[in-house]
């Protein structure tokens, strides 16, 4: 049996992250995504035994499997939390430990991911809050809970492993909070991205940020 294997759930490359519209294009949000992803999955390649892909989206399948990463189609009528359980199914009984991550936290090599998976061979529920109250990673064994993404998920994460004696651990780390959806985060990747697919591709695309005193602490621009 493995250690560990990660899920990462993508949903359409087409018309996401609409929250980024109009600072960027349809196609440029696209291959954002696609940049974010490789982060992510290059940082964990390092550290899992196998990393599947889920998305009803045949561009994701396709993208993904050109990463060399495994992937699953998605069930018709799915939701997010429908599709973690259809890609933990998939994993219980060939592996100890799954570590479910968005695929839009670009900094997640920022993180000392080896420390979190090696405390997680003593720990049965380890989670990452996001901003806002979100959740941006969780590792457990395979069906430990039924996830409750979107909306407010960390603290029905917590509260649901609680009821399961889980003895949730709480590791707060603000380069794993970071997940992208809109100018003032990207302009947090300007700042914290050095080496990523990410920055990269965002200095291609002139994105500059500056300390700003107004409403917002960053200044996001493109030149």
């Amino acid at each position: 049996m493995d250690n560990i294997y990660a899920i990462i759930p993508v949903s359409k490359f087409k018309n996401a992250k609409t929250r980024l519209s109009p600072f960027l294009s349809e196609e440029e949000r696209e291959k954002l995504l696609k940049v974010m992803l490789q982060d992510v999955t290059d940082t964990l390649k390092k550290h899992v035994d196998k990393i599947f892909i889920i998305s009803r989206d045949e561009d994701v399948l396709k993208y993904a499997k050109s990463l060399n990463l495994d992937t699953i189609l998605e069930n018709k009528d799915s939701n997010l939390n429908k599709a973690l359980k259809q890609a933990m199914k998939e994993c219980k009984g060939k592996v100890r430990k799954v570590i479910i991550v968005p695929s839009d936290v670009p900094l997640i090599g920022k993180t000392n991911i080896s420390i979190l998976i090696e405390a997680s061979k003593n720990l049965d529920f380890i989670i990452v809050p996001s901003k806002g109250g979100g959740t941006n990673m969780i590792i457990m064994k395979p069906m430990a809970i039924p996830t409750k993404f979107e909306g407010f998920s960390y603290r029905e994460h917590v509260n649901v492993a609680e009821r399961k004696k889980l003895n949730p651990q709480v590791h707060d780390s603000f380069f794993m909070a970071l997940d992208v959806n809109t100018a003032q985060d990207l302009g947090e990747i300007m700042i914290h991205g050095e080496h990523t697919h990410t920055r990269k591709y965002l200095k291609e695309l002139k994105v500059k940020v500056e300390p700003y005193r107004g409403t917002e602490r960053l200044k996001v621009t493109r030149g």
